[in-house]
C-alpha cells in the first residue's frame, strides 16, 4: 500500500518512518426518564453478564467530517471503498444507531469536548465557539495523568496563541489545528503559531503527525489521549488523481471527488491503526471512530435515511461510529443502541476514572455496553437546531470580546473565521424556537420550526416515511413534555447557571 501525494508516492515503510513514531443537567423528566447528568445516566438500565473492562492505556479519537452514516462499504454501500473501516467494523464495536450530537459540525465538536449539548454554552452553529469555561475530555484526561494531542480541525474557536478557547486552553498538551475545514496540502498552526504548510493529501498529513507525536509519548512513557480531526469529506473537495480512478465515469465528477477523499481518510486510518500495532500498543489502544453529521444536501447519494446535513431527520443525524479496542471487546459485535457523541466524555472518564464534571451532561457512560451488561440506553437523546436569529436579535452583546475571536488561518469561504458566542441573560421559559428532536427506545418526535410535531417509529421506519402523530397523541404529548423540559435545562446552562 502506499499514499500518493500530487506525483509523489510514499510507501508504508517511509510513510511510518517519517511519523517517527518508534522515535524520537438538569433534573430527570419523569415521562420518558430523561437523566442528562452523568450520575443519575451512568447506572442505569441493562441486559446482564458480561465481565468488567480496564483502562486503557491509549485513546485515539477520529472524527470524519460530514461523513453520512450510509458512506461506508460495511453498511453496503454499492461503490465506496473503506476496506479499514469495513475491518474495524467486524473486529470491534458497530454502532448501527449513533447519532452526532448536532445536525452541523461545530455544536458536535463541542457535544464531543464537553458531554455536553452544545446550545448549553452558545455554539449553535458553524463560527460559533465554544466557552472558556467549558470542561472538556481533553483537560480532564490531562488531569489524570495523560499526554493530550489534538490534530486537524478545532472549529471551536480561533487556534491561535493568546485565543482562550484553543485547544492548549481546553486542555491539550499540544496542537496542530485548523479553525475550520482544510483540504491538500493544509496550513496548520502548530501550538497557536502562523500556520506551516503540512505537505501531502490531508487526511495523510494528519495520521503522520498524530503518528510522530504519538510516539514520543509512548517512548516516554506517558499514557495518551490524541483526537484526529480529518478534514475529509468536507467539500471542496482536493482529492489525489489516483483515488478517483475506482470511481470515474461510475458517478458525477462531484461525487467521484467525495467518494476519493472517502477512500484517502480510510487508508489514512489503516496506516494510524499499523503504526499503532506496530509501537506494541495495540491491543490496550481504544480507537473511537465518529463522524460529525450527516452527508450535505449535494451528495446525498444511495441514502436510505431521510434528510442530510442541517437536517434533524436520521440522515442529518445518524453518523458511522465504530470502537476498536482489542483489549476491552474481544469479539467483534454490532449493537442496535443508541448513542450519541455526548457519550464520549463520560465513557472516557469512566473507562479511565477522570473525575466527570458535575454540571448537567447530555451523554451517559456506555462502559456498561461494552461490557455486555446493556443493550437499551435507558433514557432519550434530545436534539435541538437553536433559533440563531432570534438569540442574535435578543442578547447581541458578545460573551468574549470580539477581537480575542479572530482566527488565523483563512479557508476557501472565509479569510479570517470571526468566532462568536453571545451573552444570554435569561433562561425562556417557553417558545424556545428552532428544529427539535427527541428520540426514545422505538420512537423519535421531529418538531419543526413552524407546524405540528411529527411521530416516527424508527424500528418499522428508519427513512421516517410514515408519519404517526395523528395516531398516538398521547405518545406525542409525553414526548414533547421530555423535549421541552430538557430545553428548559439547556437554557438554564446558557444563561451561565453552571459556571
Amino acid at each position: 500500500m502506499s499514499f500518493r501525494t500530487g506525483t509523489r508516492t510514499t510507501s508504508r515503510r517511509n510513510f511510518l518512518s517519517r511519523a517517527a513514531l518508534m522515535c524520537g443537567a438538569a433534573a430527570p423528566v419523569a415521562a420518558l426518564g430523561v437523566a442528562p447528568l452523568l450520575a443519575e445516566a451512568a447506572g442505569q438500565g441493562g441486559a446482564s453478564g458480561g465481565a468488567r473492562v480496564g483502562e486503557p492505556e491509549h485513546i485515539v479519537l477520529c472524527i470524519a467530517d460530514d461523513l453520512g452514516w450510509h458512506e461506508t462499504g460495511y453498511q453496503g454501500h454499492a461503490l465506496l471503498r473503506t476496506p479499514v473501516l469495513d475491518g474495524m467494523a467486524v473486529s470491534g464495536l458497530r454502532f448501527d444507531r449513533f447519532y452526532s450530537g448536532a445536525a452541523l459540525c461545530a455544536p458536535t465538536r463541542g457535544s464531543v469536548m464537553t458531554g455536553r449539548n452544545a446550545n448549553r454554552f452558545g455554539d449553535f452553529a458553524p463560527n460559533w465557539s465554544i466557552r472558556p469555561e467549558e470542561i472538556t475530555i481533553g483537560a480532564l484526561l490531562r488531569a489524570k495523568g495523560f499526554a493530550t494531542g489534538y490534530f486537524g480541525k478545532w472549529h471551536l474557536g480561533p487556534v491561535r496563541a493568546g485565543s482562550p478557547t484553543n485547544p492548549g486552553a481546553m486542555g491539550f498538551d499540544e496542537w496542530l489545528a485548523h479553525d475550520n475545514f482544510f483540504g491538500h496540502d493544509p496550513p496548520l498552526s502548530r501550538n497557536g503559531a502562523d500556520p506551516e504548510r503540512v505537505k501531502g493529501e490531508s487526511s495523510e498529513g494528519v495520521a503522520r503527525e498524530a503518528l510522530r507525536w504519538l510516539g514520543q509519548q509512548v517512548k516516554a512513557g506517558k499514557r495518551t489521549f490524541t483526537v484526529l480531526a480529518f478534514g475529509s469529506p468536507h467539500e471542496p473537495y482536493t482529492p489525489i488523481d489516483d483515488d478517483i480512478v475506482p470511481y470515474h465515469g461510475k458517478v458525477s465528477e462531484r461525487l467521484a471527488e467525495r467518494f476519493a477523499e472517502i477512500s484517502a481518510m480510510d487508508r489514512a486510518i489503516g496506516y494510524l491503526r499499523e503504526g499503532i500495532r506496530e509501537a506494541g500498543i495495540a491491543e490496550n489502544t481504544l480507537l473511537w471512530f465518529i463522524s460529525d453529521n450527516g452527508t450535505p444536501v449535494p451528495d446525498r447519494d444511495r441514502s436510505p435515511l431521510r434528510g442530510a446535513k442541517g437536517s434533524y431527520y436520521e440522515g442529518g443525524i445518524r453518523v458511522p461510529a465504530i470502537i476498536e479496542w482489542p483489549a476491552g471487546i474481544r469479539k467483534g459485535r454490532r449493537t442496535q443502541m443508541r448513542a450519541v457523541t455526548s457519550d464520549i466524555l463520560p465513557t472516557l472518564c469512566d473507562l479511565t476514572g477522570a473525575a466527570a464534571p458535575t454540571r448537567p451532561l447530555d451523554g451517559m457512560s456506555l462502559r456498561p455496553l461494552l461490557e455486555g451488561k446493556m443493550d437499551t440506553r435507558p433514557g432519550p437523546i434530545c436534539f435541538w437546531g437553536y433559533d440563531v436569529a432570534r438569540e442574535e436579535k435578543e442578547n447581541p452583546e458578545p460573551y468574549l470580546p470580539v477581537a480575542v475571536q479572530t482566527g488565523n488561518i483563512p479557508t476557501a469561504k472565509v479569510p479570517h473565521i470571526t468566532f462568536r458566542n453571545l451573552k444570554h441573560a435569561r433562561a425562556r421559559t417557553s417558545d424556545f424556537g428552532g428544529v427539535a428532536a427527541i428520540t426514545e427506545a422505538r420512537y423519535k418526535l421531529y418538531a419543526p420550526a413552524k407546524g405540528p410535531a411529527e411521530l416516527y417509529d424508527l424500528d418499522a421506519d428508519d427513512g421516517e416515511k410514515t408519519d404517526l402523530a395523528a395516531s398516538q397523541p398521547e405518545r406525542v404529548k409525553a414526548m414533547r413534555a421530555a423535549l421541552e423540559g430538557w430545553q428548559r435545562s439547556v437554557e438554564r446552562s446558557l444563561s451561565g447557571a453552571d459556571y
